[in-house]
Parts: structure tokens; C-alpha cells; sequence
């Protein structure tokens, strides 16, 4: 059995504490950093001994939107320009962006799979309103409309890859200015701008989204909580008005921003209870095992069906057969020609 809790481990190879962590039955997924990749063999190495330990379905996830969140940067690993370069694409060249968007997907996704990880968290749909400096480039663009179609080629370009994906940060974090790493962000907008612009992606994307992050940002116009401590936010606007159908992920549950819902166990417990299928903890062992021996949580058909809808799907080439593939080949070059350009533009 797995369970709701996401962790994360130490360094590039696995510590004892880390493997009995990952045994832990709540555990259900591994989120990986910058500080667990040294070089491609010791990461599929680390992603092969994190499967062997409680089976394939224990899924591994790391945050590479591209831009300054790319956790892996070095080759075989193909560097990926900021959202917003996309978004500029998008102004000068409307299908031109939609082609990179799919390629960029496909590229991102199929070198993870090749070193055995499972899911990425992205795309980020949060809306470019200037002010935000923790969202700043990661935005694809101020227009949602333009947000969420430049999404949907990207989500496609994973799906390809056989991989899932995460929307995130619901329902938007692109107008808070605090970055809820440090601070405790507040929107006072009233609702119907937050639902009318920054959370229209999440349901005109629909069906799309196969999971979906809230962020921890304070919306007093609708609830005191954060949105992903929030029934109102996960239960009733999310999957009520907005039909979204796939599992929902708290944001990290050490950052400033998910204080106000006490310590971690009971920020966990207030998380699960709001809606949220999983809940991550991370760069703090010591609170991930506080909430392991804490959460109180109880399987279900619902959580089986989620958790089942982000495995990866069909079998992942590595490397060297990922290479030699006509596809990858021809959206690599279509990456590569766009950082060129966007190199370009911003020098």
C-alpha cells in the first residue's frame, strides 16, 4: 500500500534513514532536488534503488519547469529557457509557440523517464501580473487564454513522453507579492476576478490537468486558509465548479506560507482533510517523520484512482535510445532553436 505522504532524500545516494523513511507505509512518492544529481548513471542508479524498495508504483517527482526551476541542468539533460521566453514566443508567432510548447513537453518529460523519474511538477498556469517575484519568468504569460493553451501543448508534449503532469499554483499565485517560501502571501481580490482570470486555465484546461498544486496564499475574500488548506478552495471551487477530476498535491508544508495552519502534523492533517490527495515535506527530515508517525489517513477508491493516473505510461528508453529517436531529435533542435532566440533576444 502507499500512502499520501511525499518525501524527499538526502543527497545522490541513499542513507539508511532514508530507506527506512521510504519503507514507511504513508509514504507514497520521493521528490528529488538539485543536491540528489551528481551525474546521469548515479541518478538512474538512485531512481532504481528508490523503485526496488517499494515497487515500481512508489513514484518519484521533481520540480523541472524549466528557467532557474530546473533541477537538472547538466547534459545529458537539455537546458530549458524561463516560461515567460515561451509566452514571448507566443506574441510574435502563435503556432510557432504551440510547436515549441509540445516539443519542449516531450523533451523535459522523456529525459526524466530515461533516468527513471516519473513526474514533473508542471506547468506552471500562474498568471505574468509583474508582481510576484517568486512566479516572475516562471509565467508563460498574462493573457490566461494564452496560458492555457500554451499549457495544454506542453501537458500534451509530457503525455507523449508517457508522463503525467501538475498545474500548479491553484488559483494563482501570480498576484501575491510575497513568496510563500519566506512569507505568508495575501490576494484580498474579491472572487470573482480570482475565479474570472487566474484560475481559468484549471477549467478550461479540464480533463487535461491529471493533478493540480494549490498554492499558500491567503484569499480572505473567499477563506481565511490557504487554498491548499482550503475545503472551499479544493472541494468546491476546484473539483465543484471548476470539474477538475485528478489528485491535488499540498505545496511543501515547511515553507513559511503553511505556518498558519500550526506544525506539520497538523498543517498534514489540515491538508488531507481540506481535499489534497498528498502532502510533501521537504528539505527537513525530522518534520517528514513527524507527520509520517502523526497523519491520520485511511485508503480509498478515489485516492487508488489518482494515484493510478499519475504512473508513468508505456516503458521509458534510456538515454541512448532516447538519442537515437527521429521524435526526440527533432524536439530537442526545436528547444534548442528557441533558447537561441531567446538568448538572443534578451542580450
Amino acid at each position: 500500500m502507499l500512502g499520501p505522504v511525499v518525501v524527499d532524500v538526502e543527497g545522490p545516494e541513499l542513507t539508511a534513514a532514508d530507506r527506512a523513511r521510504l519503507r514507511h507505509p504513508l509514504v507514497g512518492m520521493v521528490i528529488l532536488f538539485a543536491r540528489n544529481y551528481r551525474s546521469p548513471g548515479q541518478l538512474a542508479a538512485l531512481t532504481a534503488e528508490i523503485h526496488a524498495l517499494r515497487g515500481p508504483s512508489l513514484l518519484i517527482a521533481v520540480d523541472h519547469e524549466g528557467g532557474r526551476v530546473q533541477r537538472f541542468r547538466e547534459p545529458p539533460f537539455t537546458r530549458i529557457p524561463p516560461m515567460a521566453a515561451l509566452g514571448r514566443l507566443w506574441d510574435e508567432d502563435v503556432l510557432g509557440a504551440c510547436r515549441v510548447a509540445a516539443s519542449t513537453g516531450y523533451v523535459m518529460a522523456s529525459e526524466l523517464r530515461a533516468h527513471g523519474v516519473d513526474l514533473s511538477f508542471a506547468p506552471v498556469l500562474d498568471l505574468d501580473w509583474g508582481r510576484s517575484g517568486v512566479i516572475g519568468d516562471r509565467a508563460l504569460h498574462r493573457d490566461a487564454r494564452v496560458v492555457s493553451l500554451l499549457a495544454a501543448q506542453l501537458c500534451h508534449g509530457m503525455a507523449l513522453a508517457g508522463m503525467a503532469n501538475c498545474g500548479k499554483h491553484f488559483p494563482g499565485h501570480g498576484w501575491a507579492e510575497a513568496d510563500s517560501h519566506t512569507h505568508e502571501p495575501v490576494d484580498p481580490r474579491a472572487r470573482a476576478a480570482i475565479l474570472g482570470d487566474d484560475a481559468a486555465p484549471y477549467r478550461w484546461l479540464g480533463i487535461t490537468l491529471d493533478s493540480v498544486m494549490p498554492a499558500h496564499v491567503v484569499y480572505p475574500e473567499v477563506d481565511r486558509l490557504p487554498a491548499g488548506f482550503s475545503r472551499i478552495w479544493i472541494e468546491r471551487v476546484l473539483r465543484g465548479e471548476c470539474g477538475f477530476t485528478g489528485a491535488v498535491f499540498s505545496d511543501d508544508l515547511t515553507m513559511e506560507g503553511a505556518k498558519i495552519a500550526g506544525d506539520v502534523v497538523a498543517a498534514g492533517q489540515m491538508a488531507i482533510d481540506a481535499g489534497c490527495d498528498f502532502a510533501l515535506v521537504c528539505n527537513n527530515p525530522a518534520e517528514a517523520d513527524r507527520l509520517l508517525a502523526g497523519l491520520r489517513w485511511r485508503s480509498s477508491a478515489a485516492f487508488a484512482e489518482r494515484l493510478a493516473r499519475l504512473q508513468p505510461r508505456g516503458a521509458a528508453p534510456d538515454m541512448a535510445a532516447l538519442s537515437a529517436s527521429a521524435a526526440y531529435r527533432q524536439a530537442r533542435n526545436d528547444v534548442l532553436e528557441w533558447a537561441k532566440g531567446a538568448a538572443a533576444t534578451r542580450g
